[in-house]
C-alpha cells in the first residue's frame, strides 16, 4: 500500500489559524509582532522565500519588513543594519537571510543579533538553550516545523529510532536536540549521519523515521528505507525539467516515487516541511514578541 502522505501545507494553514489568538491578545496590548528580514545580493530562490515570509507576516496581522542590500555591500554595513533593527522596539525578529556573500563573515554577522531578536535560532545563546530544553529559546524553524509535522500527523517520536541524515547547524544538529529531549516530540533514540558515515544504507534502513537534508537530489533511494518508516524530505533542490514552463521542477532529497512505495508515511516536495518552516518563524516572532 503506498504511503500516507504528509500535507506540510495543511498542517501549516492549520496552525496560522491557531496563531491568531495569540496575535490578538498581543495587540490588545499594544504590541504588533515585527519581523525583519534582511537579505544581501540576487540569490532568486532567497528572495522568492523572503517574498514569501513577507506575505505569511501580513496575512497574520504582524508588521514585516523586508530590508534588501546589494551583493558587494560590506561587512560593517551590514552589521551596522543589525545593530539598527537590535534598537527598533517595532522589530521582534531579525533574520538575515542565508547564504551571505563569501566576503561577509557569516558567524559574526548571525551572533551580532540579540539572543532575543535571533527567531532563526542560530545565536550560540539559543542553540545552548535548544539544545538543554529551555523553553525561552528559539528552536531553528525547519527542525521545530519537522517536530510539529510529527506530533500533527500522530507519528510516535517516543522510543523510536530516528536517522537524521545530514548534520548542519541549521538542520540536522538542532533536530537532534529537539528528538532527544524529555517532551512530545521528543524521547527518540537518535543517529545522526554524515558524509562520513561508513555504509550508510545500512544505517538508514535501521529508522523508524528518516529524516534527510543533505542537499542532493533525490539521494535517498527506495532500498535505503526501511519498510514501514516514516520520511520526512527536507531537502528542495531545482533539477532541469524541459517540459515544464520554467525549464526545471522542485524535487526532494529522496527518491519520491520510490520512497511513497516503501515507507508507512512520507513528506512531498514541494508541500511538505517548507510550509513549516515559514509557519515556525511566525510562531518564533510572535515568542519573541511575548517575552
Amino acid at each position: 500500500m503506498p504511503a500516507k502522505i504528509i500535507d506540510g501545507t495543511a498542517v501549516a494553514r492549520a496552525m496560522r489559524e491557531e496563531l491568531g489568538p495569540r496575535i490578538a491578545e498581543l495587540k490588545a496590548r499594544g504590541i504588533t509582532p515585527g519581523l525583519a528580514a534582511v537579505l544581501v545580493g540576487d540569490d532568486p530562490a532567497s528572495h522568492a522565500y523572503v517574498r514569501m515570509k513577507g506575505r505569511a507576516c501580513e496575512e497574520a496581522g504582524m508588521y514585516s519588513e523586508t530590508i534588501k542590500l546589494p551583493a558587494d555591500t560590506p561587512e560593517d554595513k551590514l552589521l551596522e543594519l543589525v545593530d539598527r533593527l537590535n534598537a527598533d522596539p517595532k522589530i521582534h525578529g531579525i533574520l538575515v537571510q542565508l547564504p551571505l556573500p563569501k566576503h561577509i563573515n557569516t558567524n559574526r554577522v548571525l551572533h551580532r543579533i540579540l539572543p532575543s531578536k535571533d527567531v532563526d535560532g542560530f545565536h550560540p545563546e539559543n542553540v545552548g538553550k535548544v539544545s538543554i530544553g529551555d523553553p525561552t529559546g528559539f528552536r531553528p524553524a525547519t527542525p521545530y516545523g519537522v517536530q510539529q509535522l510529527l506530533l500533527r500527523s500522530g507519528i510516535e517520536t517516543k522510543g523510536a529510532h530516528a536517522v537524521i541524515v545530514g548534520r548542519s547547524n541549521i538542520v540536522g544538529r538542532p533536530m537532534a536536540s529537539l528528538l532527544l529531549q524529555d517532551g512530545p516530540g521528543g524521547n527518540a533514540t537518535v543517529t545522526v549521519c554524515h558524509s562520513r558515515t561508513r555504509d550508510l544504507p545500512s544505517v538508514t534502513r535501521l529508522a523508524d523515521i528518516l529524516i534527510v537534508a543533505i542537499g542532493k537530489p533525490k539521494f535517498v533511494t527506495g532500498d535505503m528505507i526501511r519498510p514501514g518508516a516514516v520520511v520526512i524530505d527536507v531537502g528542495v533542490n531545482r533539477v532541469e525539467d524541459p517540459s515544464t514552463e520554467k525549464g526545471y521542477r522542485l524535487v526532494g532529497d529522496v527518491d519520491f516515487e520510490a520512497g511513497v512505495e516503501v515507507a508507512s508515511a512520507i513528506t512531498p516536495v514541494p508541500g511538505g516541511v517548507g510550509p513549516m518552516t515559514i509557519t515556525m518563524l511566525l510562531y518564533n516572532t510572535v515568542q519573541a514578541a511575548s517575552q
